[in-house]
This record gives C-alpha cells, sequence and structure tokens, in this order.
C-alpha cells in the first residue's frame, strides 16, 4: 500500500448539541416508549453492525427527524443536507448533480437495493421513493465497498416501513403549501395514504401518495428560474405506489416482497427567463409552452427476499432484486439539431434508461469464541444495462452498455480485549463492461464529428479492504479509527458519447478504468447521558479519481485526475430538560487534484465537487401533551475558490437559513404548521454561484414558504 499523509488526531471542545426534533406531539409518547428497545442494527452493514459501535462514522435518521424536516419541505437535498453533515446543499431541481457526499458520489439504496445509475450518471437517484414510505434512513460516512458499485462518498439506504399493531390500521394525511403572495401559482398540495395490515403468519402494508408542486418564489416574491434541460420539483407532478406483503413460514422462517412506483414530471406550464450575472439578477420564469417534452422520472423497484434466522446457527438473507429506471432531460438548446416531417428545426432531447438485475446472499454469525467473535460472507450479483437515447429521434447517444458484477465478502469483529474491538473485511471484485461498434453523434455546439468506435469487453479485478478499532475509554468516552476502500465506476456514458477521432477501441479507453477510494478516518465518541458528541476526521483519497468540469460548449466531462479529500465532521445532542433539547452539526472538507499530471496534487476543487463549510443547530421543545416546536438554522460559511478558471465561480457568498415547525394533536388527528426559509432570506445557491456559469444558471434558492399538514391514524 502506498504511503499516505499521517492522520492528525482532534481535541473537541464543543457545548450545547441537538435531540431530534418532533415533527407530531404524539411523537414523545413513541420516543419514550421506544427508548428502552435494544441498540439498533444497522442493516446497511453487511455484519449487522449496532449504531455507535462501527469504526466508520454512521448516522441513522429516524422517523421522527423525517417527520420533522417534512413539516417544512418536501425538498430530497434539503431534507439529507439538513440531517447528514458532509452533505451537500440541495439545487433545488430535479437534479441532485453537485449534490456529493464528502466531495464524491454517495450510493442511494432502498433496503439495499441500489439506485444509482454510475454506468450513465443521470443525477436523479435521490428521487425514487417517497419518504412517507420510509421509516428510517442508514447513512455510511465514507468509501464503502460493503454494498459494491458506487459507494465512493458513502452509503444512504432508505429502509422502508413495515406493517404494525395488529388487525388492519389506516393512515391518512394531507398537506398544502403557498408563499407570502397567496395565489394560485404558488400552490402546492399532496395526499398520502398507508394501510397496514397484520393476520396470522401474513402482514401487508400499502401506501400511496400524490404531490402538485407550484412555481416556487424567491424571497423577492420572483418566480425562481426553470432549467430546461435537468428539469424541476417545481411546477411538477408526482406520486408513488408502494406495497410490501410478508409471510412467516415458521418461527425462523420469512419471505417478503416489495414493489415500488414512483414518477415526478414536471407540468411544462413554465419557460425561463434569463437572468444577468453580473448585475446579481438572477434567472426567474413566466407563463409559457416549453419545447419538447417534459422532463421526468420513472423508477420501479422490485424485490424478493427470504430471511432465516437460525440456519445451523447462522442467519441467512438472501434477495432477489430488479430496478426499471427512466430519466428524461429537456431539449438541448443547441445540441442534436433535426427536422420534423414537415421540414421545421426542432430540438431533441434525451433520456437515459437503466435497467438493474441483482441478488445477495449473506450468512453471518454472532456470539462465536465466548462472544468475541461475529462474521459475516455472502456473495453479490449484478448486470445492469443502460443507455442513453435521444427521444425526438430514437438515435443513441450512449450506445447500450452491459456491466456485469460478481463479488465475494467477508467481514467480521473481534473484541480483543474488552474495551478494544478489531472489524476488518475484504470483498473481491469482478467487473465487466460489454459494448458493441457504435457510431458516435456528429455535433457542431462542440465541434465533435461522428466516429465509429470499435466495441469490446474491458474487465476489472478489484481486492478491497477495510479494517477498523473502536476502543471504549471508559463508559462515556470511545475512540474509532477506520481504514476503507470504495469501488467505483467513472461515467462511461461520458466517455462513450465523447470519443471524437478515429481508430479507438472500448478496450483502450484508460477513462474506462474504476475509481479505487481510500477513506481514512479517527474520531471520537462521547455519551454523558444527557448529552452526546461524536468528532471524526477523514481523508479521502483516489490515484485516478474523476473531477467533472464544463468544457467551452457548457458540456460536463470527467477528467480522471488524482484527488484528496479532507474533512472534519461533529455531530452532537444536548437534553437540556425531559422537554427541551438541542442538536449541532458542523461539516468543512477541502480537496485538490492533480491537473498537470505530474502525480502531486495542485489544484483546489470546485464547488461542483466540494461542499461548503456548514453549521447546524436545532432546538426542540414539548410544551404540552399537545404542543411541540421546532426550530433549527444552518449556516453556510463564505468561501473563495482562487483555482476555480471561471471568474464569476470564485466566491461563494454564505447565507443564513432558518425554518420552523409546530405540531399539535387536536381531539381527532394531528395539525403540523412548517415555514421554510423563515426570515425570507433572498439567496443564489451554492451551485449556482460555484458550479455553473452563465446567466440562464443563476438561480436564486426558495424564500419564505407555508405548509399545513394533517394526518389521521385508525
Amino acid at each position: 500500500m502506498p504511503s499516505k499523509t499521517p492522520i492528525a488526531w482532534l481535541a473537541p471542545i464543543m457545548f450545547g448539541s441537538a435531540l431530534p426534533g418532533l415533527a407530531f406531539a404524539q411523537a414523545n409518547d413513541e420516543a419514550a416508549a421506544s427508548s428502552d428497545l435494544s441498540p439498533l442494527v444497522v442493516t446497511a452493514t453487511r455484519n449487522r453492525s449496532q449504531a455507535g459501535e462501527t469504526p466508520q462514522k454512521v448516522t441513522v435518521i429516524t422517523r421522527e427527524q423525517i417527520e420533522q424536516q417534512l413539516a417544512v419541505t418536501r425538498d430530497r437535498g434539503q431534507i439529507l443536507g439538513n440531517l447528514i453533515p458532509g452533505y451537500s446543499p440541495s439545487r433545488q431541481k430535479m437534479t441532485n448533480s453537485g449534490e456529493t457526499f464528502r466531495g464524491r458520489a454517495p450510493l442511494y439504496m432502498i433496503d439495499g437495493v441500489p439506485q444509482s445509475t454510475p454506468i450513465r450518471d443521470s443525477s436523479r437517484e435521490s428521487y425514487t421513493i417517497d419518504l412517507d414510505m420510509v421509516e428510517r434512513i442508514e447513512v455510511i460516512h465514507g468509501a464503502s465497498a460493503e454494498h459494491g458499485l458506487g459507494a465512493t462518498g458513502g452509503i444512504i439506504n432508505f429502509v422502508t416501513k413495515r406493517a404494525e399493531g395488529d388487525g388492519i390500521n389506516h393512515h391518512v394525511s394531507s398537506q398544502i403549501t403557498f408563499d407570502d403572495k397567496l395565489d394560485s401559482e404558488g400552490l402546492g398540495h399532496r395526499l398520502g395514504y398507508r394501510l397496514s395490515a397484520q393476520q396470522g403468519d401474513w402482514d401487508f402494508l400499502g401506501g400511496m401518495t400524490r404531490q402538485e408542486q407550484g412555481i416556487f418564489r424567491d424571497g423577492s416574491g420572483q418566480n425562481i428560474g426553470i432549467d430546461p434541460i435537468q428539469g424541476e420539483i417545481q411546477d411538477s407532478t408526482s406520486y408513488d405506489l408502494f406495497a410490501k406483503l410478508g409471510y412467516w413460514i415458521d418461527d425462523d422462517q420469512s419471505l417478503e416482497f416489495s414493489l415500488n412506483r414512483f414518477e415526478l414530471e414536471g407540468n411544462n406550464d413554465y419557460v425561463p427567463v434569463v437572468g444577468n450575472r453580473a448585475n446579481g439578477v438572477p434567472t426567474s420564469a413566466e407563463r409559457g409552452t416549453p419545447d419538447g417534452e417534459a422532463s421526468y422520472n420513472e423508477s420501479t423497484t422490485a424485490q424478493l427476499t427470504y430471511r432465516h434466522g437460525d440456519w445451523f446457527g447462522n442467519q441467512l438473507d438472501a434477495k432477489v432484486y430488479h430496478q426499471r429506471f427512466r430519466a428524461q432531460f429537456g431539449p438541448h438548446p443547441s445540441a442534436f439539431p433535426y427536422q420534423d416531417a414537415q421540414g421545421n428545426a426542432r430540438l431533441d432531447q434525451s433520456r437515459n434508461e437503466s435497467d438493474k438485475l441483482g441478488a445477495k446472499f449473506t450468512l453471518s454469525r454472532s456470539g462465536l469464541f465466548d462472544d468475541r467473535v461475529s462474521l459475516a460472507t455472502g456473495i453479490d450479483l449484478l448486470q445492469d444495462e443502460t443507455q442513453q437515447r435521444l427521444v425526438q429521434t430514437n438515435r443513441s447517444y450512449v450506445p447500450e452498455t452491459q456491466f456485469r458484477n460478481a463479488a465475494a465478502f467477508l467481514q467480521g469483529s473481534l473484541q480483543v480485549v474488552q474495551p478494544l474491538t478489531l472489524h476488518a473485511g475484504v470483498r473481491y471484485e469482478h467487473a465487466q463492461l460489454d459494448v458493441d461498434t457504435y457510431q458516435t453523434l456528429s455535433r457542431s455546439d462542440v465541434r465533435q464529428d461522428g466516429v465509429t468506435v470499435e466495441g469490446g469487453k474491458p474487465s476489472f479485478d478489484e481486492t478491497l479492504y477495510n479494517f477498523g478499532l473502536v476502543y471504549q475509554v471508559t463508559d462515556w468516552a470511545q475512540l474509532f479509527a477506520n481504514y476503507s476502500e470504495g469501488f467505483g465506476m467513472p461515467d462511461v456514458g461520458r466517455v462513450l458519447r465523447a470519443v471524437n477521432s478515429e481508430g479507438q477501441s472500448i478496450d483502450t479507453l484508460l477513462e474506462l478504468s474504476p475509481i479505487i477510494t481510500d477513506n481514512r478516518e479517527v474520531g471520537t465518541r462521547f455519551d454523558w447521558g444527557r448529552a452526546r458528541l461524536e468528532l471524526s476526521y477523514y481523508e479521502s483519497d483516489s490515484d485516478l479519481g474523476e473531477r467533472l468540469v464544463q468544457d467551452n460548449s457548457g458540456v460536463f466531462v470527467g477528467n480522471r485526475e488524482k484527488t484528496e479529500i479532507r474533512g472534519v465532521e461533529l455531530a452532537g445532542e444536548l437534553d437540556m430538560t425531559g422537554a427541551h433539547g438541542l442538536r449541532v452539526s458542523y461539516a468543512r472538507n477541502r480537496g485538490k487534484s492533480d491537473t498537470t499530471g505530474d502525480g502531486r496534487v495542485d489544484t483546489e476543487l470546485t464547488g461542483l465537487n466540494i461542499a461548503p463549510e456548514r453549521l447546524t443547530v436545532g432546538w426542540n421543545a414539548s410544551w404540552s401533551d399537545d404542543l411541540s416546536t421546532h426550530l433549527q438554522a444552518s449556516h453556510f460559511f463564505n468561501r473563495d475558490f482562487n483555482d476555480q478558471d471561471e471568474p464569476d465561480l470564485r466566491r461563494f457568498d454564505g447565507y443564513t437559513l432558518v425554518d420552523a415547525s409546530l405540531g399539535y394533536r387536536l381531539p381527532v388527528g394531528q395539525l403540523s404548521f412548517g415555514v421554510e426559509n423563515l426570515t425570507d432570506e433572498q439567496y443564489i445557491t451554492y451551485y449556482s454561484q460555484t458550479a455553473r456559469p452563465g446567466d440562464d444558471q443563476y438561480f436564486a434558492g426558495r424564500g419564505r414558504t407555508f405548509t399545513i399538514g394533517y394526518q389521521l391514524d385508525f
């Protein structure tokens, strides 16, 4: 292993912290009832580690925390950013491009099924399920190979709800959203329903949601600009259909089938009004009919799981799954022109199409050798077929690419002595790409001529390791250290569609080599009962990483370069009284890449890769059995990007956002009231300030927005 930069041990100094807020007053009773349960098992770890006992930083976002955020916003990026230190601010668009995790790409999963599409990155994978169907979110910080491809920045696993209670139970919910103008254009509404049923050996959970979102407005009351290519969550309609059916074969064996269908589509009611970056005028929107078809996300995920709790003393988990994912983009203003049947000039648009078929087999056992050893082993299989087509003319933009991956792993832990536990694992990956000979498209906007590229089947074999230590210094203090490797692919589609010279072959393209990311981390955890604190420092390096840059035509390309990222994360909670709590989180990272090819990192990573320094503080209060409130503030610090080539993107002017929510239990049902951007701050989003030049990409953030919700269980 090559020598690495030494890790500096940091000593934490902090006061104050946070208790996860509750969206509704009744959640206090639920939290109290669950406070004496056994430690939470993190299913995103293959050896079923317990929260707070891992050598790598793990965050578990509870249902109460999710409810608290949903009372204020339905923006997936904002919710994740508010709750996960090191996650980039939301773009407030349909895309999550530029929303990085520790400066790299996260792997999104639903119950362990990968949602990411790394072969042709759509940057839409955070919108594949409605959060009403999610019980908790498990987050592994830093590169991880536990679930294979894609987790160079970490893992975000959405764990879905299960049937609860005896007999048949119903849950209905509704929300309306509006801004200061109180008009129909800015009005949004949402309806949801869930059915939970248990009878004998069977259980069932079914749910559906439908949401309409109006136009968004900034702090000055102006319409927020439309992104005609990437797509919008404003002026959109979405729905989710979810079903989970379980059957207990006996006391140890169970079968479970789940199906989730999610759609999010723009309404195409607005066109952009280009702003003026030099004069500080953001892009806005006005009523109109855009060219082409609407942008949309369509995702269907099905999985069948078999569990045996005592198979010759082991726990067996077997899962097969299939995912069909379609991400359609809007028309490009200059690329792919064509003439329709009447001879009129038209603009084409692209759609990513990905189909996954996979299986996961895990065999685990704990309590070995006087309860000192636990082991987990298994095999993962994946086949991913991805292509990018032009919608109007049915041309191929990225040829069909088949990715096959097989991996075997062994993960375990050993209690060396009473206060010291060793965690270690190894995973062997074999992957192969299969691309037929194809013809690239000619593009006048990037001066690219169509060329023939010889097909091929490049394959990769990688052995990935992780090892870490957890040392329980006292009953209330713990140290942890970890080394882990992640395995990822560059955006293959970007590489294949950009070949611009004859004589190229798939088998010889260096840009298709895998990305191996090393994550080294040290940290400490404190638990004083009423106060809890976790602080970690990490280093994330890849010898052949991928840095996204924008060329002169506005097209993103992936440069293969050595990258190094350093960062620190802090999270804490303080129970001031039984009814009041504080929480705080802080994250800061910096990164550099090797742009000269001499093996030394020399150029600062930009806002397209690196999140801003961020401090979030929350105050949670229960004023009575019926009334609870939550207040949170996030401050994004100023930052200069002196190595940024584009002058307009060298300065980030930070801002502070304040959100508030109130929950009140009525005689029948529960009422919530939330305010996003309470102070009506007028600001330009982090992505618009630091990642994309041009007046058309100069977007303001959402201004003060009100949400009223009601839900009823019966």
